[in-house]
């Protein structure tokens, strides 16, 4: 079979779980990944990843998420897709060029719209989508932000075949098609050896707009050594040190960490829960991730404060009740890999007995767009 994967470009949690499920799909398939600009960086060297472009956030001079900017850089690229302009043509014929069969999205339009486009079978398969296939357990005053938000993912990604949700929390599925599993984990994480150590882990998945001068002194001032993640700072400064990406250097010291201090995607959370670490979640403005946050703690894994309004007291009570919420994460370590993997071979299967377009079909209609 030859299946094309599409995988969301903002941040790097989209990345990791398709970096860990893409080994056993490309032994039994021709597979080609087609990321966005994150995404793409973290795939283009092991899985020769094809670049397209990306919808994402856009922040102010506040460091916090800006919907008119968000609005503004987007709506030419919206407005491309919507009418099948250039742009989206362009990636149209990439992935027509590759005539696939079946199309894996994670959170990405441009594959599903064109997979939808030429009747080709789709499966779906991310954590934002548990706020549209899903029963959720949103944050106060959540409820109707996230039906919007769920109905727009659905607007963009349209109506997959199968919906495969992966999460660290559970969900009830609305319907029969979707399967809830948990969290995907990469190698790396799932052969790791956690140890108690005495730092604490901070990553931001934006850091350049989200490390504060509030976060900044609060850190400096919790009598902790603290690691840093996310930013473009390298180096040490009093009890800090900022260290550049890396794979294993942060997951040698998601490892070793203490607790850890985050933004609250789905895949750090869930990582970071099944090494046993307590988890400060800091939501950024989206109703996803103050989502995940809820689930933190509502299981007892950690607690949860405004990103761009840490202090010194929020930060110093977590860390003093790190050890109950690190007992508290026993009861919640999940690997939902083996039972994704099962999952989309399951659907590869089953929907691979459809009729599939006939060899050079795609191409010649992309040039009728």
């Amino acid at each position: 079979m030859r299946i094309a994967y599409a995988v969301m470009g903002y941040g790097r949690g989209h990345a990791m779980r398709t970096a860990a499920v893409l080994p056993a799909l490309e032994r039994d398939h021709d597979v080609r990944v087609f990321a966005g600009r994150d995404a793409h960086d973290m795939l283009a060297r092991d899985h020769g990843s094809v670049e397209i472009p990306v919808i994402g956030y856009q922040y102010g001079s506040n460091g916090r998420i800006c919907p008119r900017r968000t609005m503004l850089r987007n709506a030419p690229l919206v407005a491309d897709l919507l009418a099948a302009g250039p742009r989206t043509r362009a990636v149209w014929q990439q992935m027509a060029d590759f005539a696939p069969d079946i199309v894996i999205s994670d959170s990405e339009t441009y594959g599903h719209r064109f997979a939808r486009h030429h009747g080709i079978p789709r499966i779906g398969f991310d954590h934002v989508g548990i706020m549209a296939y899903c029963h959720c357990d949103f944050a106060p005053g959540d409820a109707f932000a996230g039906i919007r938000d769920g109905l727009g993912y659905r607007a963009f990604m349209g109506d997959p075949d199968r919906v495969i949700v992966s999460s660290f929390y559970p969900a009830r599925p609305r319907r029969d098609t979707v399967q809830m599993v948990g969290p995907i984990l990469r190698e790396p994480v799932r052969t790791a050896r956690p140890i108690r150590g005495e730092r604490v882990l901070v990553y931001l998945n934006k850091g350049a707009h989200q490390y504060t001068a509030a976060l900044d002194t609060a850190l400096r001032a919790c009598g902790e050594d603290v690691v840093v993640y996310g930013t473009a700072r390298r180096g040490k400064s009093a009890n800090l040190e900022f260290k550049a990406p890396s794979q294993q250097g942060f997951i040698d010291d998601l490892a070793a960490a203490k607790a850890v201090v985050s933004t609250a995607g789905n895949q750090l959370l869930s990582e970071a829960v099944y090494l046993g670490k307590p988890v400060l979640a800091l939501p950024e403005d989206a109703v996803e991730q103050r989502l995940n946050a809820q689930a933190i703690v509502s299981m007892g894994v950690g607690a949860s404060a405004p990103l761009h309004k840490l202090s010194l007291t929020c930060l110093g009570a977590f860390l003093e009740n790190a050890d109950t919420h690190a007992a508290a994460t026993a009861g919640h370590r999940s690997d939902g890999l083996a039972d994704a993997t099962a999952a989309l071979r399951r659907h590869i299967h089953t929907l691979s007995r459809r009729p599939r377009p006939a060899p050079g079909a795609l191409a010649r209609l992309t040039g009728a767009y």
